[in-house]
């Protein structure tokens, strides 16, 4: 957030409420911060204004006495304007905010207002505003200003820039692009979904380098590596003397992502518990550090992902329903690489350069049959099955020409002799990965292989795994069983 906004920028707002108390008191709010305000009391005046000038952001009621603030929202669209719309909401309405960020609202409040937060958003409404004007996205911005700031000319070129990260031009991929400059410009949450390995990450980071919080932090979290008894701690921060050994005050994700995005991996994996508490934390906007009086409020962009159906977990009871109603406001898919087949040249491209640079090495030439012979295996692994390929390729190649003899094949089955054995063998190898991939935390560990906590005790015991901290082997298996 710019705090210098309304001093550089003295933005034009029009605040639409029948209310004149509240009308008086936004105007009067926003006066102070040293915008133009204009008002109006019902839709019909409001269109009014808007055929008469340009605004750099529009504050309206749901409710209006001649209808309702989504009707203003859809003709904002209707004629490619570039005033970005917040748009209050009765307290406790959720499926109406929800709607109006479908329908394009930049962002919304519930009623009552917190007038800082109302600061706050009407800024980053009002900034947004300026930057799709000076960037050129809509054909009826108006030229810039002589308050526009040296790297607004660039933004264009910077969001073709961060768009070049993912790899490719097939249609579905120049779909998923277009999809995040659409969704950049809003505080609506997304949902990424896309199989394991596809990259829902960079499409995360994506969005937040195209919106206007691209200058603020982006804090990544993986849901399925904390453990259960700590997620709070890790999400909303704790104070100091809260838990045994905290001795200073430490911030959680939500803090350290302040004016910016929360990207949430694999939110599928969260326990229901913690839903609950997330859920409470995006509709209200406030966070409550463990051992603390008070809650803050909170200033961030919700991002998540996951590989897994979450509308099947609603189903099932694993996941809640109103998060997942409050998340999937705007949903990006990203293609499976056997979607995209003809991306396998520029993706190899990128991926051997980025290799061949971390370890110091020759870029490689692809030989001929190479593009030929990745097009035929599954890789159902995807974009980082694909990195792996290569990885091991250019480690095993002796020349500069990257050969089908340094790519994998077909997987050769052979018959073990002493089955058992050999099961054992491949059970203790999946669990040793991935307790290692979720840093030996044996709940995370668990959840990720459908088993219960008892249940993997059980194999690591049976199996003789010792993790770090546990000296597993050694338990009872009479205990466990």
């Amino acid at each position: 957030m710019n705090a210098s906004v309304p001093a550089l920028l003295p933005g034009r707002i029009l605040i639409i409420d029948d209310e004149p108390d509240l009308r008086i008191l936004y105007e009067l709010t926003l006066l102070r911060q040293g915008y133009c305000v204009e008002s109006a009391a019902d839709l019909q005046q409001a269109r009014e204004h808007l055929k008469s000038a340009r605004f750099d952001a529009v504050i309206t009621d749901m409710r209006l006495p001649d209808g309702l603030g989504m009707e203003l929202l859809r003709d904002l669209a209707q004629q490619q304007r570039a005033e970005r719309c917040v748009v209050i909401t009765a307290h406790g309405s959720a499926e109406n905010a929800v709607e109006a960020l479908k329908a394009g609202a930049f962002d919304y409040l519930t009623k009552p207002v917190d007038l800082k937060q109302f600061r706050s958003v009407v800024a980053s409404a009002v900034q947004e505003t300026r930057n799709v004007s000076l960037a050129g996205l809509k054909s009826d911005a108006r030229p810039p200003g002589p308050h526009a700031t040296a790297s607004a000319p660039g933004k264009a070129a910077d969001l073709a820039a961060i768009l070049q990260k993912l790899v490719g031009e097939t249609p579905v991929m120049r779909a998923v692009k277009s999809r995040i400059v659409k969704v950049a410009g809003s505080m609506a949450p997304v949902l990424i979904r896309g199989d394991s390995g596809t990259g829902k990450e960079l499409v995360a980071r994506a969005v937040h380098g195209c919106s206007h919080r691209a200058s603020s932090p982006f804090v990544a979290v993986n849901c399925s590596a904390i453990p259960e008894n700590l997620l709070e701690a890790e999400f909303f921060g704790a104070r100091k003397g809260a838990y045994t050994g905290s001795t200073q005050d430490r911030p959680g994700y939500f803090q350290a992502a302040k004016g910016g995005t929360l990207f949430l991996d694999e939110i599928g994996d969260l326990p229901l518990a913690m839903q609950s508490k997330l859920l409470r934390a995006v509709q209200e906007r406030t966070v409550r550090s463990l051992g603390s009086p008070q809650e803050d409020m909170i200033d961030v962009r919700i991002v998540s992902a996951t590989h897994k159906d979450l509308a099947a977990g609603v189903l099932s009871g694993s996941f809640r329903q109103d998060l997942y109603y409050r998340l999937n406001v705007i949903e990006i898919m990203v293609p499976p690489l056997r979607e995209r087949l003809d991306d396998l040249p520029a993706l190899c491209d990128a991926l051997l350069a980025r290799i061949c640079q971390e370890s110091g090495l020759e870029i490689p030439v692809l030989s001929p049959g190479v593009v030929a012979h990745l097009r035929s295996l599954p890789l159902n692994g995807n974009v980082r099955e694909l990195e792996n390929i290569l990885h091991r390729a250019v480690a095993l190649g002796e020349e500069s020409l990257l050969q089908v003899e340094t790519l994998p094949g077909e997987p050769v089955v052979t018959v073990p002799e002493d089955l058992q054995n050999f099961l054992d063998s491949q059970e203790r190898s999946i669990l040793v990965r991935v307790l290692q991939e979720t840093g030996f935390n044996r709940t995370a560990a668990a959840n990720r292989l459908g088993l219960s906590l008892r249940q993997i005790r059980y194999r690591i015991a049976r199996l003789g795994i010792t993790t770090p901290g546990h000296d597993d082997a050694a338990e009872s298996l009479d205990d466990l069983a």
